[in-house]
Order: C-alpha cells, then structure tokens, then sequence
C-alpha cells in the first residue's frame, strides 16, 4: 500500500472520493477531505483540486475534529 506525504500532488489520489462540507458556499470557499486506502486522510483546498494534498493520520483527524467540536479554535475565526 503507498504511503503519502504531506504536500501531495492531489492528483496522485486517484480513485478517492473527496468530501465538502455541507457549509461550503458556492463561491469555491471550501476545504475537502479524503479517506486514504491506508486509514488517513488527505485535505485540499477545493480551489486547487489538483494539489497540493495535506495528508493526516486517522488520530491527527480525530483529535481536530473533536477540538473543532470543543470550540477549541473558535478564537481563530471572530
């Protein structure tokens, strides 16, 4: 199984099913996440499909989105 690095061209992804969020508005405004075959996950800015690609572990993700969740960087955006 390939293993990726951060900094990943996104078309190097190929065959995974990219994810907005439902709040994404329809300007391009939008981050999308990937489940990797190997349990991580890659994120890209959906502006720039074709790269680059941040790659995270499955408890990097889990440990942001739960701090998300907490309101932990509610700070960072006003």
């Amino acid at each position: 199984m390939e293993q990726f690095e951060n900094g990943v061209p996104a078309t190097r992804l190929e065959g995974v099913s990219w994810q907005k969020s439902r709040r994404s508005n329809p300007s391009g405004n939008c981050v999308e996440m990937a489940a990797l075959p190997d349990g991580a996950f890659a994120v890209r800015n959906s502006r720039h499909p074709s790269g680059p690609a941040l790659v995270y572990t499955r408890a990097e993700m889990v440990a942001f989105i739960l701090g998300a969740k907490d309101g932990d960087f509610d700070n960072l955006i006003d």
